[in-house]
């Protein structure tokens, strides 16, 4: 079964965001875009990448009233050491979960059991907490935030638009669709 348009199973975490660690639970992600970047672990390899490219587009999230929370089965305490000893990650300004106890992992289904890390995955969340946006792949193969960024500004598009569709490589003013009798075989 896929957790697209299911809501958001509650929960509570700490995060280390901006110098501090803080309580979030899934109440605080209520009446806002959220989206929630897993990635395996702390000091590894594709993981800085994926997260730094995430640092570098955030303000664009945050102009279109999306928070990033980025989510690893390391405690919040690696977390900020890990903020504390990297360039790539000392630029990051969003909340990074811990997430040792495993739940978040096992709500949004991306647990690897064996190995107590996550799976890449990654989930767009409206403000009704409903997953919207769900990709989950192979731990070997990095992310793009510019990507990323376009599947969220489809999904907020179609969620203020409910009777039009995005196209493949759709971006904000481009031509949307609208499903009807008349446009089966026109496309």
């Amino acid at each position: 079964m896929s957790l697209i348009n299911t809501e958001i199973k509650p929960f509570k975490a700490t995060a280390f965001h901006n110098g501090k660690f803080v309580p979030v639970t899934s109440e605080d992600l209520k009446g806002k875009w959220s989206v929630f970047v897993f990635y395996p672990a702390d000091f590894t390899f594709v993981c800085p990448t994926e997260l730094g490219d995430l640092a570098d587009n955030y303000a664009e999230f945050k102009k279109m009233g999306v928070e990033i929370y980025s989510v690893s089965t390391d405690t919040h305490f690696a977390h900020k050491a890990w903020h504390d000893t990297s360039d790539t990650i000392g630029k990051i300004t969003y909340p990074m979960l811990g997430d040792p106890t495993l739940a978040l992992a096992r709500n949004f289904e991306v647990l690897i059991e064996e190995e107590g890390l996550a799976l890449r995955g990654t989930f767009v969340i409206n403000p009704e907490g409903q997953i919207k946006v769900m990709e989950v792949h192979d731990n070997g193969i990095g992310r793009d935030a510019k990507e990323l960024l376009r599947k969220v500004q489809a999904a907020q598009y179609v969620a203020a638009h409910p009777n039009e569709v995005c196209p493949a490589k759709w971006t904000p003013g481009a031509a949307t669709l609208t499903p009807s009798l008349d446009l089966i075989g026109k496309i």
